[in-house]
């Protein structure tokens, strides 16, 4: 690819394919896209896997669609019996969708673009804009793509509307441009991006085998023999009062939250390994380990292994341990040592836990360079976005 590093001031992108050249036209996006109604149907109006006409629902252009959506593979619901919009307007391969609202304004006006209907009928839902390029400016796989562009959602974020929810409608986008390349050049950009995605798509399927694997050997090794130990016998639990308000973004040693790592202390509260574990919250009873110096805030516990118990092995254990009967509280359950210590589970000798942690330590490694593997093709997708568009 070439780069486009003179000083001068050109439509042209900072990262382009080599045997490309001439500016970009810019073009309001309004006078590319024709609109078209939408509906509200909500969640409780759709259904899955029936025949009826498919509708997309706001939420799954968040989380759950790829920006390629192609129905031969990608899953939308159907419109459930008794509910189908009287005025309606089919979605065509190349139209796309915008979630109009978010909490975040990195996410509003988020896109997806139909690169293959497979046949099927589609209409755009609740809090969706449908927008259609009948000039074919555009060739199939772009624009979903230009609308995820950095340069694109840097527009967004200046004319997003609101406080805790920030929204859009189609009068924004006459404020908004996008640049447009010869319909050769879209369809090499777009077809670059597209293969990231199905390798990010490969990725996430290796990840969630190998995660379902892990797990399957876990529950196998951990519980081949009968209950012998209360957890209480081989854990011993610790408690923080640190607050996330006290934690920093640098200092000398680690800080774990619920989320992972929340940021840096210079007092550490722990030397050593321990397994760390959600007490309250949506996550309560997720465990992770951690190694060295470090810090937990309030919302987490860590355990450390008493003599004659490998923490690693233990580990795994809590790791497919069923919390469930042991969460209080109706709106942010919790967990307590004092009642889940006196769950038992299996602990052969020392010698077979640590035959068993080195065996499962090692398939936790792969799925761990599978997830970098994953964070350095989101990356690489993430630095096209903001380097091939204007």
């Amino acid at each position: 690819m070439a780069n486009n590093n003179d000083k001068k001031v050109l439509n042209v992108p900072a990262l382009r394919f080599p045997e490309f050249s001439g500016e970009w036209k810019k073009c309001k996006v309004s006078d590319l896209l024709d609109f078209y109604s939408t509906n509200s149907l909500s969640w409780e109006q759709l259904e899955y896997d029936t025949n009826a006409m498919m509708n997309l629902h706001y939420g799954l252009i968040h989380v759950g669609l790829p920006t390629m959506v192609d129905l031969a593979k990608d899953k939308l619901p159907n419109i459930k019996e008794d509910n189908m919009p009287t005025n309606f307007e089919l979605c065509k391969e190349g139209d796309v969708a915008f979630a109009d609202a978010s909490e975040d304004t990195n996410e509003v006006a988020k896109t997806i673009e139909f690169y293959n209907l497979a046949e099927k009928n589609v209409v755009c839902g609740l809090h969706t804009i449908h927008g259609r390029d009948n000039k074919h400016k555009t060739v199939v796989g772009f624009k979903g793509y230009t609308f995820s562009s950095t340069v694109f959602h840097n527009q967004i974020r200046r004319i997003a509307q609101g406080t805790k929810i920030y929204s859009i409608s189609t009068k924004n986008f006459s404020e908004c441009y996008i640049g447009l390349p010869s319909k050769p050049e879209q369809t090499k950009i777009a077809t670059l991006l597209r293969l990231i995605d199905e390798r990010v798509a490969t990725q996430n399927k290796i990840i969630e085998k190998l995660q379902s694997l892990i797990k399957g050997i876990t529950i196998l090794l951990t519980t081949k023999g009968e209950p012998n130990t209360t957890i209480a016998q081989c854990l011993e639990c610790h408690s923080s009062t640190l607050q996330e308000r006290e934690v920093s973004h640098s200092g000398l040693y680690k800080v774990f939250g619920a989320n992972g790592l929340l940021g840096y202390t210079d007092m550490p509260q722990m030397n050593g390994d321990s397994i760390l574990i959600i007490k309250d919250g949506s996550g309560v009873g997720t465990v992770s380990y951690a190694q060295g110096d470090f810090s937990i805030i309030g919302t987490l516990n860590y355990l450390t292994a008493l003599s004659n118990y490998d923490v690693r092995y233990l580990y795994f254990v809590l790791s497919v341990f069923n919390f469930q009967s042991y969460k209080t509280g109706m709106a942010i359950p919790h967990i307590y040592f004092k009642d889940y210590g006196n769950a038992k589970i299996y602990c052969p000798p020392l010698s077979e836990q640590k035959r068993i942690a080195n065996v499962l330590g090692k398939l936790e490694s792969k799925l761990f360079l599978e997830q970098n593997i994953l964070v350095s093709f989101n990356l690489q997708k993430q630095y096209l976005l903001h380097q091939m568009f204007i």
